[in-house]
């Protein structure tokens, strides 16, 4: 059986953090894994932010809940399920992704968490276990699952690099020419031809 293992900000549902950063007018927080592959630096340096401007979840869920996935994201989606068992291995929070998980139909997601306290301050985030996404593939290989990895930023490489096949989703110039050795592609259309040709290969 081959599983699919994609990516959800930027693959299927837009950045949250940069909508959060246009709507509050925050630039500084619409740095994302596609900028910086240090994870546990990004993070802090998030919340460090919404500190300084005293804002909390309440305030990002806001902004998720007049949010909706990508055009033509949930087409994609089912398209993929009739095809590949999928899941989504994300480095977003349970906290922000249900909302958007409920119009995509409910696929199965691999995240993190939020430590918040009774005020709504994010105090913390703790991860699932470290190097998730490339945890997540390697124990599903044991399970004999045939991977297929998808994914945008540098924080997806190391499970592409661990899967069967990768394949890179509207990656920005600084990722493609890191790791060149992934097909890339602009558009579902695109993506899932790429499905279907890592599908033969593996």
């Amino acid at each position: 059986m081959q599983l699919a293992c994609l990516d959800l900000e930027g693959v299927l549902v837009p950045e949250i953090w940069i909508e959060f950063a246009k709507r509050t007018s925050i630039p500084e927080l619409s740095r994302t894994t596609r900028d910086e592959p240090d994870y546990d630096r990004l993070m802090q340096g998030r919340l460090a932010i919404l500190k300084k401007h005293g804002l909390g979840l309440p305030d990002i869920q806001k902004v998720i809940a007049e949010m909706g996935p990508l055009p033509g994201a949930r087409e994609f989606l089912d398209w993929l399920r009739e095809r590949f068992q999928v899941v989504i291995l994300s480095d977003t929070f349970y906290e922000f992704a249900m909302p958007l998980m409920k119009q995509l139909g409910y696929p199965a997601l691999l995240c993190h968490k939020l430590e918040v306290d009774g005020s709504g301050v994010v105090r913390n985030y703790v991860l699932r276990q470290p190097d998730a996404k490339r945890e997540s593939v390697k124990a599903f290989k044991s399970l004999h699952f045939k991977t297929i990895a998808a994914g945008d930023s540098y924080n997806d490489t190391a499970m592409l690099a661990e899967a069967h096949a990768g394949i890179l989703y509207r990656p920005p110039q600084n990722v493609i020419d890191e790791f060149p050795q992934y097909p890339v592609t602009r558009n579902y259309d695109e993506f899932a031809a790429a499905f279907l040709d890592a599908g033969r290969r593996i």
